[in-house]
């Protein structure tokens, strides 16, 4: 019976150095002037090949647009079980989006990167609109977006 139990102990302790943290996180998405209607937008994560992650977070409620953000519907399969409950309104010109999750510790510093598409009726759409790694040096930092995106950023806490 002690075996057993120290075993039982040994595998509970080599387990629990396995288990990931999570890190708030926070992405402020500013778009430009761009004198259109609300900007549908997809935040979502790329690996180190650049290849689709996970959703985190989609603008814009109507799904039959989200085609328009077009390498996250690539990447996603448009699957609704990749955007389910992590929707919200669209954003509209001039205004600034701020998106607070968790996530897994060790997608930091770990070849991840933050993408957002972005699309606007009528208007262009932009494939990576922002592309940026997932760095603790780059926590804080600014950069700019090739499309309606003015300007990003993401904050570990």
């Amino acid at each position: 019976m002690k075996k057993i139990l120290f075993a039982l102990g040994l595998a509970a302790v080599m387990t629990v150095p396995g288990y990931a943290q999570a890190r708030e996180v926070t992405f402020s998405t500013q778009l430009s002037n761009y004198g259109g209607d609300g900007a549908y937008l997809a935040l979502y994560l790329t690996d180190a090949d650049g290849k689709y992650h996970e959703t985190l977070w989609i603008s814009g409620e109507k799904s039959k647009y989200y085609k328009h953000l077009r390498d996250w519907a690539r990447g996603s399969g448009l699957n609704q079980a990749e955007y389910d409950g992590l929707t919200g309104a669209s954003v509209t010109s001039g205004r600034t989006q701020n998106v607070t999750l968790e996530l897994d510790d060790v997608m930091i510093d770990a070849g991840y990167q933050v993408r957002v598409d972005s699309a606007v009726e009528d208007m262009r759409d932009n494939r990576s609109d922002v592309v940026v790694p997932l760095t603790t040096e780059g926590s804080g930092k600014s950069i700019a977006g090739r499309g309606y995106v003015q300007s990003f950023v993401y904050n570990l806490k």
